[in-house]
């Protein structure tokens, strides 16, 4: 199974997986959309929004394991 992890650059996470825009909506992250996400990590940039890094990483990977 594939699998996505915290120290993946955001932009490389979704060119990989599209679905998971989804998951990062879901967040309150327009992730896409910011600058930030071409250099940041998605751990970076869900500590930036003050969110819980590992229950974001479990929908990641879950919705690209669906």
């Amino acid at each position: 199974m594939a699998k996505i992890t915290k120290d993946m650059g955001i932009i490389d996470a979704v060119q990989q997986y599209p679905e998971i825009v989804e998951v990062f909506q879901d967040y309150g992250l327009g992730c896409i959309g910011c600058m930030a996400a071409h250099y940041e990590t998605i751990e970076q940039g869900a500590g930036a929004h003050g969110l819980d890094v590992d229950a974001l990483m479990a929908d990641i990977n879950k919705k690209i394991g669906e």
